[in-house]
């Protein structure tokens, strides 16, 4: 009885009748079948009680082929309807034809039909505790680590697709469905590696409260090889932009849009603004990075290398510094005394420092100042303009440009003062040649 009993607890053997057992004169009837219901699987052999053996299943195949095979028949159909694909009797007959029916062969080639639907792509999903979205966190947050490693971090499908379109190089693209994969232009991932993360994962290594479902790590884009859009091109004017000390990420990012808006040549930022490729700026840009040159990181040498000879460099002056008469003050001193470290002094005596201060004279912003080829400086609001820019703005004749201002207002915010500078300079270049195409026809 305890042998019996053993083998019926442990699952080997399945009792197919009432077992009959005498102890004395009693008889005592156990019904196996409470035993066997305990069983969570099919019962695999019987064993009789004269010690016949009798096997169920004798071999790993399914029972029932045709029922398997009309199970995997439909779900190539249905995993070739949830990835938009058009399926043929051809593809069906191949997918069914080519196995060993087993489940984990089916489920493994329902996978592989996903992947085929793609273009041809391949993915991976992130398998639990994987640490490679830590690894693009730090290419998101760390300049240091983006530098080294020479790659930076874009998120959301139109920041991916601009820099797709721009001829930038993808190494990973992390996903968390095949919808938002599918927003891509797939020809252009076909060296890119493919990761399927879950969408709560994404959120804890995420800048965004609301992630867009899509991530990528690209290697860090060349301005002078990216291929930018014709029609920003064909609509440029001759303004340059330099952005000098600029610390603030959310004013950098403005700036860089508000160029592309008003056709700037290039953007040129010195080695004191804060980077060009931190996700805050990339943000704020709005994928302006993708439609004119962004060239980072400059020294002032470097600068005037990136810059035209015949250029005339302007200063943008973000404070209320109207002067009382225009016309009779070349250089005036403000009002409210915020700019008077640049200004002429009124004492008899000057001393050396200020002797070497250069002398840039003030004109207000709607005055002309764009002439042929012109760039303008913005500089940060805590530090303001750099003496490099100002020696450099008196150096080609240009201006220190000021925006008047009601009183009491101190100053403009720089993405501001810029905005407003930049379709000013726009505006007049575009009327110079308007000018010069009238008097090209009255010659002919």
């Amino acid at each position: 009885m305890a042998a019996l009993m053993y083998n019926v607890s442990r699952g080997c053997v399945i009792l197919r009748e009432h077992c009959l057992l005498l102890r004395g004169y009693n008889q005592i009837f156990v019904d196996s079948r409470r035993y066997a219901r305990a069983l969570r699987r099919r019962p695999v052999s019987v064993l009789y009680p004269n010690g016949e053996r009798e096997t169920r299943i004798k071999s790993n195949e399914p029972a029932n082929k045709s029922n398997h095979e009309k199970l995997l028949r439909d779900s190539v159909i249905k995993t070739d309807k949830r990835v938009g694909g058009k399926y043929t009797k051809e593809k069906i007959t191949e997918a069914v034809v080519n196995k060993k029916y087993s489940s984990r062969v089916y489920v493994d080639e329902s996978a592989h039909t996903t992947k085929d639907k793609l273009c041809g792509l391949r993915f991976e999903k992130a398998p639990a505790g994987d640490n490679r979205l830590a690894h693009v966190a730090s290419v998101g947050h760390s300049r240091a680590f983006r530098d080294k490693e020479g790659k930076v971090l874009l998120e959301g499908r139109r920041l991916i697709c601009d820099a797709l379109a721009a001829g930038a190089s993808p190494q990973m693209i992390f996903f968390s469905s095949l919808e938002r994969l599918q927003e891509l232009p797939l020809d252009k991932l076909q060296q890119a590696k493919l990761i399927k993360v879950k969408y709560e994962d994404m959120k804890t290594w995420s800048d965004l409260v609301t992630p867009q479902g899509v991530i990528a790590i690209f290697s860090k884009p060349d301005a002078s090889r990216l291929a930018f859009p014709k029609d920003a091109r064909l609509q440029s004017v001759p303004l340059f932009l330099i952005c000098d000390n600029m610390r603030d990420a959310g004013n950098i990012g403005t700036i860089l849009r508000c160029a592309a808006a008003a056709g700037c040549d290039r953007v040129l930022l010195t080695k004191g603004c804060v980077d060009a490729w931190e996700p805050k700026v990339l943000r704020a840009a709005m994928g302006a990075h993708f439609r004119l040159p962004v060239f980072p990181n400059l020294d002032w040498d470097d600068i005037s290398n990136h810059l035209p000879t015949d250029v005339t460099v302007h200063v943008a002056d973000t404070f209320n510094s109207f002067p009382k008469n225009p016309a009779s003050e070349a250089n005036p001193k403000p009002e409210n005394g915020s700019s008077d470290e640049y200004t002429e002094s009124d004492s008899d005596v000057e001393s050396d420092d200020e002797l070497l201060l250069p002398r840039v004279k003030h004109q207000v912003y709607y005055e002309r100042w764009a002439q042929k080829n012109a760039a303008l400086v913005i500089g940060g609001e805590t530090h303001g303009l750099s003496m490099e820019a100002l020696r450099l703005a008196e150096k080609t004749e240009g201006r220190r440009l000021f925006v008047p201002m009601a009183a009491g207002v101190q100053s403009l915010n720089s993405a501001m003062a810029a905005s407003i500078l930049l379709f000013e300079g726009r505006r007049q270049l575009l009327l110079l040649g308007n000018r010069k195409k009238r008097s090209q026809k009255r010659q002919i």
